[in-house]
């Protein structure tokens, strides 16, 4: 059985400030494979924060859709670090490991397309992209040329056939979700299963006793000390 590979969840979430340049280079020194971002579309940029408030990650606070670019980038995201813009991410990363864009806010979708086509005719490949949302109908909007990632909050008994409508690579779930039983239904449709968010030994070793694909971890390194 092949082990699962590693998503650094925003980074490496649980070492350094999360979705900021220094998770992602902190990810990178662990040996990620995969590392996990969540963007909003800000006035033509694609700023990379998880929450619909800067309030939990920032030393500011409001809603990330009341306040303007310049007002998002004066923030401290921890560490002294600025919101990352994806542009700023991919070009940190120069295509060391594959990037998991999440779409948080509404019209991310196309310049999320824009972004990814720009990179790859400049030498990343569309395989080293996935696109996933909770937000089925933006993530519809995605061009197929790069893989779509169908995330669940909960399991619906229809999750199959949501997800191939969407014709995604694969279905995010969190992880008590997960079940041998639910990886082989997901394979036998064709689609690889991903879990969110493990940070346990145990955990891990369940979930890849499971057979899934691959694993979001806020601490990278033991999903991959688990590989090894």
């Amino acid at each position: 059985m092949s082990k699962p590979f590693c998503i650094g969840h925003r980074g490496a979430k649980g070492y350094r400030p999360e979705n900021t340049l220094a998770s992602f280079e902190h990810a990178l020194a662990l040996g990620c494979s995969w590392v996990e971002l969540d963007v909003y579309h800000v006035e033509e940029h694609l700023l990379v924060i998880h929450d619909k408030t800067v309030d939990r990650t920032t030393n500011g606070t409001g809603k990330v859709a009341d306040m303007s670019f310049d007002e998002l980038r004066e923030l401290d995201a921890g560490e002294g670090q600025q919101i990352p813009t994806l542009d700023e991410v991919i070009m940190l990363i120069d295509r060391r490991c594959c990037i998991n864009v999440e779409l948080k806010g509404p019209n991310t979708a196309a310049p999320v397309n824009q972004a990814l086509k720009r990179y790859c005719s400049a030498g990343w490949q569309a395989e080293q992209f996935l696109v996933s949302s909770f937000y089925h109908q933006e993530l519809a909007k995605t061009d197929k040329a790069y893989r779509r990632g169908a995330l669940f909050d909960t399991l619906p008994d229809d999750w199959v056939s949501k997800a191939q409508a969407l014709d995604a690579w694969s279905a995010n779930f969190a992880q008590n979700d997960v079940s041998s039983e639910l990886v082989n239904t997901a394979h036998d449709a064709g689609l690889k299963v991903l879990a969110y968010t493990a940070n346990e030994s145990d955990d891990i070793k369940r979930l890849a006793d499971a057979g899934l694909d691959g694993i979001f971890s806020d601490f990278p390194d033991r999903v991959i000390n688990f590989q090894n």
